[in-house]
Formats: C-alpha cells, sequence, structure tokens
C-alpha cells in the first residue's frame, strides 16, 4: 500500500522560509512521480512543482507562480521528498499536499496524502 504523509507546516512572516516534508512509503522514490499541489482558500487546488525519474535522470518542474522561490529535492535514501519555500508571501497561504504514483506531465496521481497548513502572515 502506499502512502504519503506531509509535515512542517507552519506560520511564518512574509519574507520568511519553511521546509515541508514527505515521507512515502510503498514505493521507492526512483519509481514514481512526487508532486507538491496547494489548495488556498477559494480557489481551486494548484500544482506547484514535480520531481521524477526520467531517462535515468532527475527531472523537475515549477509552476510560474513559485519559480525561483520553492525548490523541490528527494532524499532516496529516507525515500522523502522536499518542498524548501524561501521568500514566502502572503498568497502561499495554502494547505500543502503531496502525491505519489503519477508523472508530472499529466499530473495524474493515484495517492495523495493529507496536507499540512502553511500560514503567511505578519
Amino acid at each position: 500500500q502506499v502512502q504519503v504523509v506531509e509535515s512542517g507546516g507552519d506560520l511564518v512572516q512574509p519574507g520568511g522560509s519553511l521546509r515541508l516534508s514527505c515521507a512515502v512509503s510503498g514505493i521507492t522514490l526512483a519509481d514514481t512521480a512526487v508532486g507538491w499541489f496547494r489548495r488556498a482558500p477559494g480557489k481551486d487546488r494548484e500544482g506547484i512543482t514535480c520531481i521524477e525519474s526520467s531517462d535515468g535522470s532527475e527531472s523537475t518542474v515549477y509552476a510560474d507562480s513559485v519559480k525561483g522561490r520553492f525548490t523541490i529535492s528527494r532524499d532516496l535514501a529516507k525515500n522523502t521528498v522536499y518542498l524548501q519555500m524561501n521568500r514566502l508571501k502572503p498568497e502561499d497561504t495554502a494547505v500543502y499536499l503531496c502525491a505519489a504514483e503519477g508523472d508530472c506531465r499529466r499530473a495524474d496521481f493515484g495517492t495523495w496524502g493529507q496536507g499540512t497548513q502553511v500560514t503567511v502572515s505578519s
């Protein structure tokens, strides 16, 4: 059974940083794409970044809204994916969700976590 569990959400001031973790079990990271999504109040779910192995090489993709500020990475030994969030803005406030068992092109994932709350406010 594949499971993903997010952690690390917190209250942070504008301009601050935060690192989220996505612990994956039931499948090795080398065999699945992992994506980060967010759902802000009153808005649809937004895909923000994704990481996968493509032809033996690591591949990443970012939404324009987070390019240059957020970085996705993975630790294969720990089977964990991270989302480093820098220069946070109030509009980044959302529930952040991690998903596995899919691909970055279609963003069609079979297993989702419960989400972790990130609040950016002064």
